[in-house]
């Protein structure tokens, strides 16, 4: 971690700096000193300028983070290892969501991620913590493939948000890397909007490698969220690290693998050995949000029995395997394939009375209805065949009610 990060987080006094100048000078680091520090270009000019005294004067100024602390690359953002996915607001009601976002600002919880597209979830971040609007970060997205749309998009996110600005504004899972001069006008509506001070940093979201290192490849990106946990493939794991290399920040979603990951401890320990990855948790219900909250205090170490745990993961969980992101939907034939399309491992991994239940069944029937158009395989980021994953699940789902053996 940088100085900035400790010292905000409370784990080293200023007198400390010195000791960090020193290790830069012995060490064959290229990053300019102001980097390795982790300062901006306003906090370097302080310090040059004035004196170190100016410069803890203008640190002590920011609220301390509580926690681990991770910044979000040249965006110079600073905030705990838990950021809140709020994805999940859309499923419960105004005033539980308002109840889960205000215990996580209340626990030192400073960075939320919406977008758009998850129906009324800016509104009730907005109804829940406009009230403490500097004091948090907020991100949201727009797929819009039109610049009007963009526009369009923008207006409303600011209204729901109840806010003027946002401080990250992330294309949504496009299926190419905006850049200016594509032609599609997109990169310099993000220019526009952020010359008009609507939004602070622009980032992109994705679920295709490609697109994805060519974000981080172009340097016009501040941030990019990408699925990240210990399921990843080592060239995924090795976009986090060209991240961390061009400054660009991390920001980890499926951090849970769509909930086939179950021990949150573990996946937690092993967030904190990637520094500069912004893990944000997608909760809805208060025990989960409990659970995470807990760890900002004591965070769990990587001990040899998590381990162990991460290895039998991946052993299970190898190959192909659908994550539930959700872009092959809506199904014309009305299938919820991010749920059916992965019911094997949802049995074997959580309670499966939970998925036999009559609503459960009517679900897994409608892969009967399947016409084998062919849009879920066309619209899958991960290439998987979609149709024979449906068919192989609904499969093993009728031999687990007809008595099969389930193993947790």
């Amino acid at each position: 971690m940088t100085f900035k990060e400790l010292y905000l987080s409370g784990q080293v006094e200023f007198e400390e700096i010195d000791r960090f100048i020193s290790r830069w000078n012995n060490s064959d680091d290229e990053r300019t000193l102001a980097k390795y520090l982790g300062l901006n270009a306003e906090e370097e000019d302080v310090w040059i300028d004035d004196s170190d005294e100016a410069l803890q004067d203008m640190l002590d100024s920011y609220e301390k983070v509580a926690g681990t602390p991770v910044t979000l690359g040249r965006t110079g953002i600073i905030v705990n290892k838990n950021g809140f996915g709020a994805l999940p607001m859309q499923r419960v009601s105004m005033e539980a969501a308002r109840a889960l976002l205000r215990k996580a600002y209340d626990a030192g919880i400073r960075f939320f991620d919406t977008a758009r597209d998850y129906t009324d979830s800016e509104e009730k971040i907005g109804l829940a913590l406009s009230g403490v609007r500097d004091k948090i970060y907020i991100a949201t997205k727009t797929s819009a493939k039109t610049v009007d749309k963009f526009w369009q998009d923008l207006d409303t996110s600011l209204h729901n948000l109840k806010t003027d600005y946002v401080d990250i504004y992330q294309f949504h899972n496009p299926a190419f890397c905006p850049k200016p001069g594509d032609g599609s006008g997109l990169y310099e509506a993000m220019l526009k909007a952020r010359e008009q001070g609507m939004i602070r940093y622009i980032g992109i979201t994705n679920h295709r490698m490609a697109v994805a290192e060519e974000a981080v490849e172009s340097g016009l990106y501040d941030t990019l969220q990408f699925p990240f946990n210990y399921l990843s493939t080592e060239r995924e794991l090795a976009l986090a690290e060209s991240c961390r290399k061009q400054n660009m920040g991390f920001i980890a979603m499926k951090g849970l693998s769509g909930g086939l990951i179950t021990d949150s401890a573990v996946i937690y320990a092993w967030m904190l050995s990637h520094e500069n990855v912004l893990p944000i948790w997608g909760v809805q219900r208060e025990a989960e949000l409990d659970e995470f909250i807990s760890y900002i205090d004591n965070p769990p170490e990587l001990t040899d029995e998590r381990n162990a745990v991460i290895e039998k993961d991946r052993k299970e969980l190898a190959g192909s395997f659908c994550r539930a992101c959700g872009y092959c939907l809506p199904c014309p034939s009305g299938i919820e394939i991010n749920l059916c399309a992965r019911m094997s491992l949802l049995l074997r991994r959580m309670p499966p009375d939970d998925f036999l239940t009559e609503e459960g069944q009517a679900k897994m029937k409608k892969i009967e209805d399947c016409v084998h158009c062919g849009q879920c395989r066309a619209k899958c980021p991960y290439g998987l065949d979609t149709p024979t994953l449906l068919e192989e699940n609904y499969k093993d789902y009728k031999e687990v009610l007809a008595g099969k053996t389930v193993r947790n």
